[in-house]
């Protein structure tokens, strides 16, 4: 806590001002440093407090997943529910999302199934980056194992995979090359395997 972790993600994506320093993906600036310009590049963030920040509690599981993608699905100023439909549920099916149906308010579903459905409302526009802050934060030990399967699944399709977390098992199980923050600065960087728990901690109270 207090690293600056979530300042760091909140700024990759275009939320937060930077002083210095460039962001590029397959060679296009995101500028102006805003989200819009990261969401056309192809940049998602997957926010730690899903609730606050994330989802839209009162509305059902479909909104939810193709609210970022709402424009992909519209014919003259009306939304193709058939379309909308039809691309979400192959999204439930793929991320084995546990609901009654499309319509189910996303506040009755676990909190492991409703951070599935807040990647999938991501990757559903075609990602390239997907900053993923605390994904396992506030569910449970099944529901965890699924997420980091998941996020594995994805990086090894090509979706590059930026992870904020203080989870240890997460960091050495499934970065391939783990940047350490302390005080608001990075203190060490370093590949899987030379990552160790001693380093990562010495690095954390640098």
């Amino acid at each position: 806590m207090g690293a600056g972790r979530t300042e760091l993600a909140k700024a990759i994506v275009g939320f937060d001002p930077i002083r210095t320093g460039r962001i590029t993906i397959d060679g296009k600036a995101l500028h102006p440093h805003d989200t819009r310009t990261g969401v056309s590049l192809g940049i998602g963030l997957l926010t730690e407090d899903r609730k606050s920040e994330g989802l839209m509690l009162d509305l059902p599981v479909l909104q939810n997943t193709s609210l970022a993608s709402l424009q992909s699905f519209a014919r003259g100023g009306f939304v193709d529910e058939t379309r909308e439909r039809s691309a979400v549920q192959a999204f439930v099916d793929r991320f084995r999302i546990k609901t009654p149906n499309l319509d189910q308010q996303i506040k009755y579903l676990s909190g492991g199934n409703q951070q599935k459905v807040l990647l999938a409302r991501w990757l559903m526009r075609g990602l390239k980056v997907i900053v993923v802050d605390e994904p396992t934060r506030g569910i449970d030990v099944g529901a965890k194992s699924e997420i980091f399967a998941l996020i594995d699944r994805l990086a090894g399709e090509g979706l590059a995979v930026i992870m904020m977390t203080s989870e240890m098992p997460e960091l050495l199980g499934l970065s391939d090359r783990i940047a350490v923050m302390a005080n608001g600065r990075i203190t060490a960087t370093m590949s899987r395997d030379e990552a160790t728990q001693e380093k990562i901690l010495n690095a954390a109270i640098a």
